[in-house]
């Protein structure tokens, strides 16, 4: 196994690109992993595509799955509106959309598994973030395992890591980690209700989250919002 290939789960936000750089920096060889899933906030898609670029991975693919088919969420549904920062009733909001790291790391651990790359790098946080159950340490640990035992690496004697650099980190030390490892967050995407024209909303929970971390980080936030 080659211990210095992995693969990155690439959303377009600033979390997935410093994860991105992060791998990078620690000497991997990246394969990006992308997905459009009827996603309402499909432009962040074009921001996968030019961090990939700009990071000169290996590969980048983007994988075409319909998670509209049953919504369940503010993102795949039209039935739902994205609430803005602060209205969620509920300790998870409705923007989240139901197992779908479990989905992604599925994708990323068969892509894996076939390019015989043991690492995997998500981008997922438990600090500053929505109280998603699928960014949490426990199931980042429990998915490993998951991994390993529905593979050949269990009968080959090796097992799968998932990397989650950010995991213990707030938002502010997130950027502060990638501005010094030179990431353009001017073309990253982290909205969920953009406009037509892809503009930021600055209300719902993704835009005030970076938002405060540029301004703890004392970082001048790039970001366009309507």
């Amino acid at each position: 196994m080659n211990t210095k290939k992995a693969i990155i789960l690439l959303s377009g936000g600033l979390d997935s690109a410093t994860s991105l750089a992060i791998a990078k920096d620690l000497g991997y060889e990246c394969y990006a992993l992308s997905f459009d899933y009827g996603q309402r906030h499909d432009i962040e898609l074009e921001a996968a595509r030019e961090i990939a670029k700009c990071a000169e991975v290996k590969k980048h693919i983007v994988i075409k799955i319909d998670l509209t088919l049953w919504g369940g969420s503010a993102l795949t549904s039209s039935e739902f509106d994205v609430p803005n920062a602060g209205e969620s009733e509920t300790d998870i909001p409705i923007t989240y959309v139901p197992a779908r790291n479990t989905i992604f790391l599925s994708f990323a651990v068969a892509w894996a598994e076939t390019l015989k790359i043991k690492d995997i790098f998500i981008g997922v946080n438990s600090v500053d973030y929505s109280g998603y159950p699928d960014c949490r340490p426990q199931f980042i640990n429990a998915f490993e395992k998951v991994a390993t035992l529905g593979t050949k690496a269990s009968d080959e004697g090796w097992k799968f890591k998932i990397h989650a650099p950010l995991q213990n980190l707030n938002k502010a030390d997130i950027i502060t980690t990638g501005i010094e490892l030179g990431v353009d967050y001017s073309i990253t995407h982290s909205c969920y209700n953009p406009n037509d024209k892809g503009l930021a909303c600055g209300k719902c929970d993704s835009c005030e989250l970076r938002k405060q971390g540029f301004k703890s980080a004392q970082v001048a936030d790039p970001t366009i919002y309507i």
